[in-house]
């Protein structure tokens, strides 16, 4: 049965953290993966939690949607680069319908990064080093293990303000 206070509940619930850091568009790089690696800088010197995490949403042939958490691997010319076994669920939603979109959200900074574009299978060797890389790795192989690049179509960067005059800052210009 429906809470009746639940509404009054989430209304009640703080918005944003306070002390949020600024941002000025107007100073913005050219590139926008400088800006994120700018901003990943200043949450990790900040001490948030997990900001390589964000969720990844896709989508299969018919267009069914599905999200989940994920880590990032690596941002290079190639894209923004995550991983996962073939086989999974999200893994075959990208052999049917190879677009996705990334989304950061780091409370503590108020801030929020929407990536979303095409997303490509790096080869063989790079999916096996990721493998192997990841804590607890034992040298066996997984060949259904994949390292996928995103290229980004569009790159959004959003900062909070206490005031609700928050700044939204999109790719391409």
């Amino acid at each position: 049965m429906p809470n009746p206070n639940l509404r009054r509940t989430l209304r009640a619930l703080p918005d944003f953290a306070s002390g949020l850091p600024g941002f000025d568009p107007e100073q913005a790089p050219e590139d926008p993966a400088e800006l994120f690696l700018s901003w990943l800088e200043e949450a990790l010197a900040a001490g948030v939690p997990q900001p390589h995490a964000f969720s990844l949403a896709t989508a299969d042939d018919a267009g069914n949607l599905s999200s989940r958490m994920l880590i990032l691997k690596d941002l290079d010319a190639d894209g923004w680069h995550f991983a996962t076994s073939r086989t999974s669920r999200k893994g075959r939603e990208l052999e049917q319908n190879p677009r996705a979109a990334m989304n950061f959200y780091w409370y503590g900074q108020g801030r929020q990064i929407r990536v979303a574009g095409s997303v490509v299978q790096l080869d063989a060797e790079a999916s096996a080093r990721d493998w192997n890389e990841r804590p607890g790795a034992d040298g066996s192989q997984n060949p259904s293990w994949q390292l996928y690049a995103l290229s980004p179509r569009e790159v959004e960067f959003w900062q909070a303000d206490p005031g609700n005059r928050h700044i939204r800052f999109r790719y391409p210009r």
